[in-house]
């Protein structure tokens, strides 16, 4: 990962961002543009790190532990005349950090034409905890215990995440998973892009992804599991899917979440919303939501909207 020191960074002080201007003659080769920042903060021990290096390697330029007032400052100095140069800036709550003071910063880079995007890491308590536990490290924020620690910065950065862009949930994915969602999100994005959509399927008695935004339960139609034949299969095998689909109510049922997806993503889209995430659900996330799941995506796609999926808990 490339660090840039505080020291450094405080020279920066008189730079500001410059605008976009020329005449329209002139070659585009010439005129500076802003790179694309990407502004990774979240919950210490949630993965931030890792997404730092992800970035790394998907071409983005990181700076870790930057004061959100530098943020213009760095911004400034990394113009590029092709404009296609990214850049990743890893803010954390040592010394805290006050939610307004992070929007205040993004705000003036939306404000001057910067295409900037909130990326929030989160993973609940129980995980957090027992990740700090296994490395013994001291926690950012001191407190009495590791769980003191956790809710001060979970307070402390309440707005952040309610003001995010899109959330990425690490509490049931390892290191390998993470890397392979975030290179999945991030991987090959022009500088421009239509909103994103991704996928997630779960079973709720593994618990509702923390990162969704739209949630749609169906556990309302018949469960595969109780077939014998079928239960050790998944939703993306032909047997199930055959299964889930052959029921009218799985038809009227993706004819709706369709339906209603035809109405909120242009929506999305005019408020500038970059990315969508969408969570099914069943009981156990193997086999009616994976199916589900399978056949929203195809209709996204036939509607020229980008989709990933992760089955969260298809292995569980």
């Amino acid at each position: 990962m490339r660090w840039l020191g505080r020291s450094t960074l405080r020279s920066m002080a008189d730079v500001v961002i410059p605008a976009t201007v020329g005449d329209p003659a002139d070659s585009a080769a010439s005129t500076p543009l802003h790179p694309r920042v990407m502004v990774v903060t979240g919950m210490s021990g949630a993965g931030r790190s890792t997404v730092a290096k992800v970035l790394e390697d998907l071409g983005y330029f990181v700076i870790d532990n930057l004061p959100p007032g530098l943020m213009g400052d760095v911004v400034a100095l990394n113009d590029v005349p092709e404009g296609r140069k990214r850049l990743a800036v890893v803010v954390d709550s040592r010394g805290g950090l006050p939610s307004d003071e992070l929007q205040g910063a993004v705000n003036r880079l939306r404000a001057a034409g910067v295409e900037t995007t909130v990326l929030f890491v989160d993973a609940d308590d129980a995980a957090l905890v027992r990740r700090y536990s296994e490395s013994r490290r001291p926690h950012p924020v001191p407190a009495a215990t590791v769980t003191e620690s956790i809710t001060a910065e979970r307070d402390l950065l309440e707005e952040i995440r309610e003001g995010a862009d899109l959330v990425i949930d690490t509490t049931d994915t390892n290191v390998h998973q993470l890397r392979r969602q975030v290179e999945e999100r991030f991987r090959d994005q022009p500088v421009s892009q239509p909103m994103q959509v991704a996928l997630v399927t779960f079973g709720y008695k593994h618990g509702v992804p923390r990162e969704a935004d739209l949630v749609f339960d169906c556990r309302f139609l018949p469960n595969p599991h109780w077939v014998a034949e079928l239960r050790p299969q998944t939703g993306k095998d032909p047997a199930v899917a055959d299964y889930v689909m052959g029921n009218p109510d799985a038809v009227a049922f993706l004819d709706r979440v369709e339906d209603m997806l035809s109405f909120l993503i242009p929506r999305f889209r005019e408020e500038a919303k970059s990315y969508l995430t969408i969570a099914i659900g069943c009981t156990g996330g193997r086999h009616r939501s994976v199916t589900l799941s399978e056949e929203l995506r195809r209709w996204l796609e036939e509607h020229d909207i980008s989709a990933t999926i992760r089955h969260r808990d298809i292995d569980k």
